[in-house]
């Protein structure tokens, strides 16, 4: 006696408005079953979250703008505090959502695995040759910019190993790197002080030809942004991107997680330097600013003018200690948490922020833009009264450039060169 097995029922695949639906062939129908791409309701479940990543990284090129070509912090009163909070917090946050874009092209919210895991490796790989050496030519320019795209590159390489991984163990890399590596770049700074290996690496590193720099001792060491210490700013963002931030309780745990590490980082510093003897004091006679009493959470400290370990405990942004690391990825997992909520509970909010979304779109673009402006304008020698009005002109101008581009177009400028460069991973098998 036969029997009646059930046979499969012919859908139709998604189509284009105004087509009209097809049955689905035994190839389609296996074709369908291999997890590339994510179902049509995580999609759309997907969409708010990513808006909000989008508003989040639009913010942090608008902060970059405010410390580039705002008025001096030191400054005072509610201009200057707002500036402050710009610096080095900002490029926090920009760093933290590159490590979010290092999940989104290899694959979330599980990774990519086999041919298409492989393709989205070349891809990350062709990017950071792209922006390394983009990051090269924009220092070229000798503007007062310290540009952060040719360490970002670096950091890209060094994270992409952990791209498999889950969200818990990322954010225990995240946490072990930020209480460790600081303490290690200390040590590797006093060794490079004490020794003239680095003068050996530097005269035979093809990059320190290429720029006025030190090429990779400078990425890793001894820059402005070294790896050593912002790549737990790339990791902690993997490790958000590996979350559902469509569900509310997630999105509150980052929150309630930003505010504790906020706490923690710059409380901490404050305790520190108030609780160990002569800290203060060691700080305010090592430091070149004018307000080392803000040691504890602001640029206006200044940078030390020479190696000593009181400065460990310093939380001021750009200080690439444990407290700041700490206190500026807090700040980045509020902001994130901020604009998800925002977004979604707040359904005007949207409409609002339309330009700043539009501009965190195409950040690469306005972030390359915005420096190829200060070295075409000579921005760096205009007075300080008329920092107030370049900052206006930048940020409106920018706003309303991305929200016109992003109503004609799909991809920023930069954002569609680096999809048609990293085209041929295609071919990876």
């Amino acid at each position: 006696m036969s029997q009646n097995l059930p046979r499969a029922r012919s859908v139709p695949l998604p189509t284009r408005a105004g087509t009209a639906a097809r049955k689905v062939s035994p190839g389609d129908r296996l074709a369908a079953t291999v997890p590339d791409q994510p179902s049509a309701p995580a999609a759309r479940a997907s969409t708010p979250r990513l808006i909000g990543i989008d508003l989040a990284r639009g913010l942090a090129v608008l902060g970059m703008f405010a410390a580039h070509v705002g008025p001096d912090p030191s400054d005072g009163g509610p201009v200057g505090f707002l500036m402050e909070l710009a610096r080095g917090r900002s490029s926090a946050l920009f760093a933290l959502l590159a490590g979010f874009s290092i999940v989104l092209i290899t694959g979330r919210p599980e990774p990519r695995t086999g041919r298409a895991g492989r393709q989205a490796v070349v891809r990350v790989l062709i990017r950071a040759v792209i922006l390394l050496a983009l990051g090269m030519a924009l220092t070229a320019l000798d503007t007062s910019i310290d540009v952060i795209l040719a360490y970002y590159a670096l950091a890209f390489v060094v994270a992409l190993p952990l791209h498999r991984l889950k969200a818990g163990v990322l954010t225990f890399i995240a946490a072990a790197t930020a209480l460790v590596l600081p303490q290690d770049l200390f040590l590797v700074k006093v060794w490079l002080d004490e020794s003239s290996w680095g003068d050996t690496v530097i005269a035979h590193d093809p990059l320190s030809g290429l720029g006025d720099t030190d090429g990779v001792m400078d990425l890793l060491f001894t820059g402005a942004y070294p790896v050593l210490t912002w790549i737990p700013f790339l990791i902690a963002g993997m490790a958000v991107a590996r979350l559902d931030l469509s569900r509310p309780v997630v999105r509150a745990r980052l929150a309630l997680t930003g505010a504790a590490l906020t706490v923690l980082g710059y409380g901490g510093s404050w305790l520190a330097l108030h609780l160990i003897p002569n800290a203060y004091a060691a700080v305010a006679a090592g430091s070149d600013g004018d307000a080392p009493g803000s040691a504890w959470w602001s640029d206006t400290v200044g940078e030390p003018t020479y190696l000593f370990r009181e400065w460990l405990l310093v939380a001021a942004p750009h200080s690439q200690t444990t407290p700041s690391i700490l206190g500026n990825t807090g700040v980045a997992l509020l902001v994130v948490a901020g604009c998800t909520i925002a977004l979604d509970r707040l359904p005007r909010f949207r409409r609002a922020v339309a330009p700043v979304i539009a501009v965190g779109a195409m950040s690469l673009s306005a972030y390359v833009l915005h420096i190829v402006a200060i070295w075409a304008l000579g921005t760096d020698d205009m007075s300080d009264s008329s920092e107030p009005l370049v900052l206006l002109g930048f940020v409106v101008g920018v706003l309303a450039l991305a929200y016109v581009w992003k109503r004609l177009f799909r991809r920023g400028p930069l954002e569609y060169l680096l999809y048609r460069i990293t085209w041929p991973a295609r071919f990876i098998r």
